[in-house]
């Protein structure tokens, strides 16, 4: 190819660019651009008018027969996208919805026991306490439970309540759902509500006559009362347990002491050490005071120029050496030399160090024995009271007077979502045909 008919590809190719560039401005004039009035063009331009309208080229609309009135499009736009909707909320509303009746009551978990005293067993303080925030939440988790769904069905046949006759078909619940769709529709009927600081629980039930909805209240209130004075029985056999099986420590650990002392005495042969050891004590200084005038007599007879040989000076001599044995012998007992003797199993020292000890563990045992029966008389009086109650302090009343549907507000609602979805889709659907032009 020679370089003539190359440059003139290249031309060519550059016509076709810049006439694709310029053919959406192109489109854009030739629809924005009103034509030439026909009373003033004459019949032979007017022919050629026609024929060269660049509205009539391919791929371009062809122009509106009627020029659009904007302000009508709106207004049946808003009418049929917000007001139609309005108007059907408010047939149902006033026409169709079931009046629904409220029954309030308000109630607070409260304790009336102090914790008891720590000197009469500080291990059991924490099983009597007054009331926390945390029953207040386990009322309201109960009440939204299906276990308390349950109970009511049973009893008061909530389901039937809630299918009655007179409520309309969009809020009437259908007998034959599962127990799951029962506990649904009681929560969207049955609230709770907690005031964190003071404790109170505000309850209100919404029903389809007056009559139900006290009823059922009164219901969630008995069960309500029923669960806390389950948890305070619970609390309450707890705590006479456990000061139950203290006690039985106790005794046990003063039994054992006593079989102590009773085998001590058996194997030692001595009722009471120390009385022995005072007895002892005696019957040394008596000795000590024979022994002393058994010297004196033989220091006379040995002045007396006797001979050892006299029978007077044997005899006071054999008499001090028995009382030197016998008072030797009753001191080994008392002390601790004794043990380097002949029989150091019969050392009073020894028994006395072991008497002492059984009589240590002996108060200590008689002690905790008085503590632990004191703590079992106490428990047993703090379970015959109600530790923990249901103070209802605003009962439920018979609603003389509709609250739901709240149709005013109802209607309000639905007119300005409906506005707010209308104009937020014409904004967009406007952004989207300015785009395509």
């Amino acid at each position: 190819m020679s370089t003539d008919e190359v440059k003139q590809t290249d031309r060519v190719r550059g016509v076709i660019d810049i006439a694709l560039r310029s053919l959406p401005d192109l489109r854009r004039n030739a629809e924005t651009v009103d034509p030439i009035s026909r009373s003033r063009v004459p019949a032979l331009l007017r022919r050629a008018q026609e024929r060269l309208d660049w509205r009539q080229l391919p791929g371009l609309r062809p122009p509106p027969s009627k020029p659009v009135n904007l302000v009508r499009s709106l207004l049946r736009q808003f009418g049929f996208f917000v007001l139609l909707p309005t108007a059907l909320a408010g047939i149902y509303f006033y026409v169709f919805a079931a009046d629904q009746y409220v029954a309030v009551s308000q109630f607070a978990v409260r304790g009336n026991v102090e914790p008891m005293e720590e000197s009469s067993g500080g291990q059991f303080s924490d099983l009597i306490m007054k009331h926390n925030s945390q029953d207040s939440f386990i009322i309201r988790d109960f009440v939204e439970s299906r276990a308390i769904v349950a109970r009511m069905e049973e009893s008061l046949h909530v389901s039937k309540m809630f299918s009655r006759p007179e409520a309309d078909f969009w809020t009437r619940y259908r007998v034959d759902q599962s127990m799951e769709e029962l506990v649904k529709y009681w929560n969207k009927h049955v609230g709770t509500r907690i005031e964190v600081l003071s404790g109170i629980i505000t309850l209100s039930v919404r029903a389809f006559t007056p009559e139900d909805a006290l009823a059922i209240n009164r219901g969630i209130v008995e069960r309500s009362e029923a669960l806390i004075n389950d948890i305070s029985r619970r609390a309450q056999a707890d705590m006479v347990k456990h000061a139950e099986a203290e006690a039985a420590k106790a005794q046990e650990r003063l039994r054992n002491a006593h079989l102590a002392l009773q085998v001590f005495r058996n194997r030692w042969g001595i009722i009471d050490p120390s009385k022995t050891a005072e007895s002892t004590l005696t019957t040394i200084t008596t000795l000590r005071k024979d022994r002393l005038k058994a010297e004196s007599d033989l220091a006379v007879l040995r002045g007396s120029n006797l001979g050892e040989q006299s029978r007077s000076i044997q005899n006071l001599a054999s008499t001090v050496a028995a009382l030197d044995q016998q008072i030797q012998k009753l001191t080994d007992q008392l002390t601790s030399d004794g043990l380097s003797g002949s029989d150091a199993s019969n050392n009073m020292t020894r028994a006395l160090l072991e008497y002492e000890g059984l009589q240590v563990e002996r108060v200590i045992a008689t002690k905790l024995n008085e503590s632990a029966n004191l703590m079992v008389d106490r428990a047993r009086i703090a379970a015959n009271k109600q530790q923990i109650y249901l103070a209802t302090f605003v009962e439920p009343a018979l609603p003389d007077d509709s609250i739901f549907p709240e149709r005013g507000y109802s209607i309000m609602v639905v007119f300005f979502g409906c506005l707010v979805l209308w104009s937020s889709f014409a904004l967009i659907l406007a952004g989207v045909n300015d785009q395509r032009l």
